[in-house]
């Protein structure tokens, strides 16, 4: 139901938590979690019906973090309820690209159990080689750009999650990250 500003009854009842909530009381702050929790497991369930129950409450999670951590940027004047999914689909989608990384990884890991089964094909010399080959791409890098690869590959962070961590922005992370690529593909293969 529809109220005279053109907000659903439901979204109201969720700002004056929040507005209670800013000002310390912590009561409302609770109140507030518990009833944005129900609605996120229900929005994930909807959006990601393969996930299950526990990816589901960890994503659930992760939404309620966010909120935590950007509460201070609401603006009573204006409706809840869409900031508050605006930050789910944030982490929804930084959850999928998650999901698509982890997945692609999987898929390649199930052909190298059978592609290089076979002793031979595993030498502990060609192994050597590959993880020198890294380092030396890796020592070729400066600071920021150890640090992009870092977190954006090998910790798999979003670029929210790694810019939070470094006390970098977005865009000086995507910028690392680039340039980090193309001088590691260019050292990987000069070999």
């Amino acid at each position: 139901m529809k109220t005279a500003q053109g907000r659903t009854r439901e979204a109201v009842a969720l700002e004056p938590l929040m507005t209670r909530a800013q000002a310390g009381d912590n009561a409302a702050y609770r109140a507030l979690l518990t009833e944005v929790a129900a609605r996120m497991r229900r929005l994930v369930r909807r959006r990601a019906p393969w996930l299950s129950a526990e990816d589901t409450e960890d994503l659930v999670q992760d939404i309620l973090l966010s909120l935590h951590q950007a509460r201070g940027t609401w603006d009573p004047a204006r409706p809840f309820l869409p900031w508050m999914v605006a930050i789910a689909r944030a982490r929804m989608a930084d959850n999928a690209r998650r999901y698509a990384r982890r997945a692609a990884i999987d898929l390649a890991a199930a052909d190298l159990a059978e592609t290089f089964f076979d002793a031979a094909a595993n030498t502990t010399e060609a192994t050597v080689v590959n993880l020198m080959s890294v380092r030396k791409a890796m020592d070729e890098l400066t600071p920021a750009e150890k640090q992009a690869v870092d977190l954006l590959r090998l910790r798999e962070m979003s670029l929210a999650e790694a810019a939070a961590a470094s006390g970098s922005t977005v865009a000086a992370l995507k910028v690392a990250m680039h340039r980090a690529m193309r001088k590691m593909r260019g050292t990987l293969w000069k070999e």
